[in-house]
């Protein structure tokens, strides 16, 4: 299965997407900020990235900007509670290869994550 780095600030959301990862066979890594998750990326060169929209400091989206400048083949699935379509069309601009609404569910999270991995020729 893939290797996924969950980046997010709230402590209960990376609970319940390591939850949810590690239940369908992905091993997980996760970071509370964009700069560690930065870092994390470079150190680590994980499949997947789930990715919060909305955090202090450094945002998702400028997370995902930095991310696709360091490796232009980044998958990331940009994960928000926020219900914009102006949102989730930045981040599709922005190069995410997939979008998940929150509260977070197995199934969405699981059909957004396989879908991106497909899509970049499957887990590694």
């Amino acid at each position: 299965m893939a290797r996924i780095l969950v980046v997010d600030d709230s402590a209960l959301s990376r609970r319940v997407s390591r939850r949810i990862l590690e239940g369908a066979g992905h091993s997980v890594a996760d970071v509370a900020d964009g700069l560690t998750a930065l870092e994390r990326y470079a150190l680590d060169k994980p499949d997947l990235v789930l990715l919060d929209v909305t955090m202090n400091e450094m945002d998702g989206l400028e997370v995902l900007r930095q991310l696709r400048v360091m490796d232009s083949a980044a998958v990331v699935v940009m994960a928000t509670a926020d219900v914009q379509s102006s949102t989730r069309a930045l981040a599709e601009t922005g190069g995410a290869s997939g979008f998940v609404s929150k509260p977070l569910s197995a199934e969405t999270v699981l059909r957004a994550v396989d879908a991106a991995l497909v899509g970049q020729g499957g887990a590694k």
